[in-house]
């Protein structure tokens, strides 16, 4: 499991392990916040193409699907 926090995840690089439309790699680019500091919107945009995704943050702890840093 990717160890992560909320806290640090903004500007964070990820590397996607099944590569689709030739995304590989990946930045988070905005969290949003509640009321009580849990993340409601993460948003990572793709390097290649600026092609931004909303996504649930907690997905990036899947090493199944995500690496952190770009390799």
């Amino acid at each position: 499991m990717n160890k992560i926090s909320p806290k640090s995840l903004l500007h964070s690089k990820w590397t996607k392990v099944s590569i689709i439309n030739k995304e590989k790699h990946f930045a988070v680019t905005k969290v949003s916040y509640d009321e009580e500091q849990r993340i409601e919107e993460c948003i990572i945009q793709a390097v290649i193409n600026n092609n931004e995704y909303n996504i649930n943050w907690r997905d990036l702890k899947d090493p199944q699907q995500w690496k952190l840093g770009w390799q």
